[in-house]
Parts: structure tokens; sequence; C-alpha cells
């Protein structure tokens, strides 16, 4: 048994899981701090009010930043040539990113500090900034995966990237943004309602219901375009050689209309995923109203969970395809990390994972409680 998790096929697919649980587990854990930044000038009409959304996240997102830090972690070490691609080739988006994230720690820390109106105001549209930009370009770089990125390597595997920052907001990618913009909208009311008491919370639920019906509509649609053939996907033609050396250059891919339903046409019980992509979501819309927010809540993060793996399983075994050289493709089984560094991880991550979740679930159990504006009254300096 030893001998089989530790063959190097099996390592390969590990760290391929691996992979989409830490970008599930970035979406749902850090995925409603960004909601609820989003959501900040819109469910918060006074300064109590918006204290109250704030310090429902203000504990705990350091923490939930930790997933974000795993996953490009893992990317790096077990997926290099991803890394050093996705990196380079989306700099300015990334710049993008890191620039937005960083306005929320400043606003968290800064916003309480004086108590001038427009100080605090403009301190809550620093949050809201915070919260839907990386929401928009998480999703822009999910629909530029699916589509193609143009890239290629030279003889010497020397990574070349030909694209731009404009080339990056095509209709597909802006699409698949909005997607992930709605879905960690919808993420963030749903923590809204099960943290927050009175108007945050009243106003999370109507919020978090349209952002459900829209997130599961759009989902749905992108679905129906795939069918339709609307853009091409990437299927591997050539033998896979599960075992062989990380080197893309060693097989062929074939631009195909239909290669991303590929896999749930050869194994039909995987459209279970996307169709809880679109039910679940439906579900939250119905918590929000019915104000059953832990189910709600619960609901919500199926949805996310389940609308990643539909991308992942869509496309393996490609990773990020080639639009420019589809040859060139990045796929599990030729763009890993050497065999005994996999091996060396997965130690590692079995010794330590566990550790990271269970302080994660005793700072949620010391940390659980509604907000309200009785208790920020009551915590007076001390909350955000």
């Amino acid at each position: 048994m030893i001998q089989l998790i530790f063959d190097y096929t099996t390592l390969r697919l590990i760290w391929w899981v691996l992979l989409g649980v830490l970008l599930i587990g970035f979406a749902v854990m850090d995925g409603f701090d960004m909601g609820v930044g989003a959501l900040l000038p819109f469910v918060a009409k006074t300064d109590t009010e918006r204290r109250v959304a704030i310090n429902t996240v203000g504990p705990v997102w350091e923490g939930n930043q930790v997933w974000f830090i795993l996953g490009g972690g893992a990317i790096f070490a077990a997926w290099p040539a991803l890394y050093a691609l996705s990196f380079s080739g989306f700099y300015l988006a990334m710049f993008l990113v890191l620039f937005a994230l960083i306005l929320r720690p400043v606003g968290f820390k800064y916003r309480s500090k004086r108590e001038g109106i427009a100080w605090r105001r403009n301190w809550d549209w620093a949050l809201f900034v915070g919260g839907a930009v990386p929401a928009l370009i998480f999703g822009v770089a999910v629909g530029n995966a699916l589509k193609g990125v143009p890239f290629h390597f030279t003889d010497d595997l020397r990574p070349i990237y030909e694209g731009n920052l404009f080339g990056l907001l095509n209709p597909l990618a802006l699409y698949c943004g909005l997607v992930s913009l709605s879905m960690l909208v919808m993420h963030g009311a749903a923590w809204l309602c099960f943290k927050a008491e009175g108007p945050v919370a009243e106003r999370a639920a109507a919020f978090g219901s349209k952002a459900a019906l829209i997130t599961a509509t759009l989902f749905a649609g992108g679905g129906i375009l795939i069918w339709l053939g609307a853009f091409g996907g990437y299927q591997v033609t050539s033998p896979i050689v599960w075992d062989g050396p990380s080197n893309p250059l060693g097989k062929t891919v074939a631009v195909n209309s239909a290669a991303w339903l590929q896999n749930f046409r050869a194994t039909p019980w995987l459209a279970i995923v996307p169709l809880l992509g679109i039910v679940a979501p439906l579900l939250a819309a119905a918590g929000f109203g019915a104000r059953r927010s832990g189910l709600t809540f619960l609901a919500s993060k199926l949805g996310i969970a389940c609308i990643i793996a539909t991308v992942g399983l869509s496309m393996f075994p490609i990773i990020l395809p080639s639009s420019t050289n589809p040859n060139d493709s990045l796929a599990v089984f030729d763009a890993s990390s050497s065999h005994a560094t996999l091996r060396n991880m997965l130690i590692a991550t079995v010794i330590f994972l566990p550790i990271v979740l269970a302080y994660t679930a005793w700072v949620y159990k010391v940390l659980w409680g509604k907000v309200s504006a009785t208790t920020i009254s009551q915590a007076g300096s001390s909350a955000y």
C-alpha cells in the first residue's frame, strides 16, 4: 500500500487533487472575507453597522489567508512550470490582486484609528476594493485557463509568454470573473447572515439571495456554452506516460470544442459535481429567504467547492493549456516536480496540514457567536 502511494503516477494524481483542495480551501475560507468586503458599502448604512460587518471577519481573516499561501506554495513546489508561467505571465494581474489584498489589512487596522466620517468612508471603500477586485480577477484567471494562455517553450524548456494584461480581459474570462464575483458575494452574505445580527444580516440576506441566483444562472449558462461548443477545449491525443519525465514537449494536444466535456462523457457519474454547482447556490438562495443561516452557509460552501471542482474535472489531465502552441500545454503527467520532491512534500503535508486544520477549528470555536451593535458597544475601541 505504501509503495503504491509513493508511486510517481499516484503522487502526481495526489498532488493534482491536493492543488484542487487548496484552491477550494482558499475560496471557501478566504472567500467570505472578500465577499464581506465587497458587500460592506451596501449592507451597512451607519458606522456601527459597518463595524458589525467588519468584526465578523476581523478576528479570522489573517488565518484564512494561510490558504492563499499554501496554494501558492504548493504550485511553486509541486508544479514549478505552472508557477513560472502563471506568476510571470499573469504578473500585472497578480500585482493588482496583491495591491487589493494589501488594502484589506491596512483598512482593518487604520479605519477605527480616527472618528472622521470621510476617513472611515474612504477605508470602507478600500475594503470594498480589497474584496471585490481579487474575487473578480481570480475568476478572470480561471477563464483564461479554460480558453488557453499564449505561451510556448523553447527547445531548452524556457517558457515564453506572449500575452498582455488586456489580452487576459477577453469575453470568456470576464464571464468567469462575474461567476467568481457573484459566488463570493453569495458566500460573504451567507457569512454575515451566520455571524451578524440586526439590519446587517437582513440586508445581507437580500443581497445574498440575488447573488446566489446569479451564480447558479451564470454557472449553468457557462455549461450550456461549453455544450454548444462556443469555445474550444484541449485534449491530449498522444499516448500518456504517467510515470515519465516532466517534459511538456513530449506530447500532442488537439483543440476540440467538445474536449472539456470528454471526462464527463467517459465517466457519467462525475456530472453530479457540476449539477451540485447549480443546485447548491439555489439551495443557498432558498436558505437566505427562510433565514436558515447555518444551512445557507453550508450550501454556499458546497456550491463553491463544486464550481471549482468542475473546472478541474473538465480540464484533467490538462492544467494550463497553450493557445499558441497546444502541444506545449502543461499536463498533470508532464509538469510536476521530481518523484522525490512530491514524496517528501506529501509526507510534510500529512504531518502539518492536520495541525493547520485543528488550529483553525479551535480558533473558530473560541470565536463562536454573533456580532451585534451591542457587542460592538461593549468592546469599544478594542473592536475594529
